[in-house]
């Protein structure tokens, strides 16, 4: 009997299904690391330019600081964006059915919060002295997007990816009460460096 013609051990059984459910993983699952990465270089980077210009004080030093601080955040984010829009890409795989209704639904609530950061901070910041504009603008942004990774972890029964939300609404919350600076610090040190150290604890669970 050839060897592709005899019947396969149990153990040779279990070791091929198991082969077969990671080759599927890999197809149809997006990676969510880049993201995290992705998204943990900007703030760190951002925020961190951000704390420089305002301090634990608060009180800015240089406006010429603030929009380089500004810029930095900015083309970081914007790099961010284009990695996390292809992540969410792939959720539009060949599998057809609720999963991909729940990445498009996702990806849309994304866009629409970040509409309303947009519109309230157009409208009211204009009325604020400019560390109280910034700290608007980023006060929203943060809420909205600590509120979208629990809402993705609810969704997807992603445990860290809910429990990092979590944490960014908490420090975004101690942050805004705190001032300018403290935001800064916070969304810097816990969003920017908790965003890479759960994209490196998911990269290491997905090897394993």
């Amino acid at each position: 009997m050839d060897d592709d013609e005899r019947a396969l051990s149990p153990q040779e059984m279990l070791r091929l299904i198991e082969q077969q459910e990671t080759a599927a993983a890999e197809r149809f699952v997006p990676d969510p690391v880049p993201h995290f990465l992705a998204w943990g270089v900007a703030w760190l980077a951002g925020f961190g330019a951000l704390f420089l210009h305002y301090g634990l004080s608060g009180r800015p030093y240089a406006p010429v600081l603030f929009w380089v601080a500004l810029t930095v955040l900015w083309v970081l984010t914007a790099a961010a964006m284009v990695i996390s829009a292809a992540t969410m890409w792939q959720l539009r795989s060949p599998v057809r059915g609720p999963s991909q209704e729940r990445g498009t639904m996702y990806g849309l609530a994304w866009a629409m919060g970040f509409l309303g950061v947009w519109t309230v901070g157009i409208r009211f910041g204009q009325q604020l002295p400019e560390a109280e504009t910034g700290l608007l603008w980023a006060g929203l942004s943060m809420m909205t997007v600590a509120m979208l990774y629990v809402a993705g972890g609810a969704v997807w029964h992603e445990r860290t990816m809910f429990l990092f939300g979590v944490g960014m609404a908490v420090l975004n919350a101690v942050g805004v009460m705190a001032g300018p600076g403290w935001h800064a610090l916070l969304m810097a040190a816990g969003g920017g460096g908790g965003s890479i150290v759960a994209g490196l604890l998911l990269r290491r669970m997905r090897r394993r």
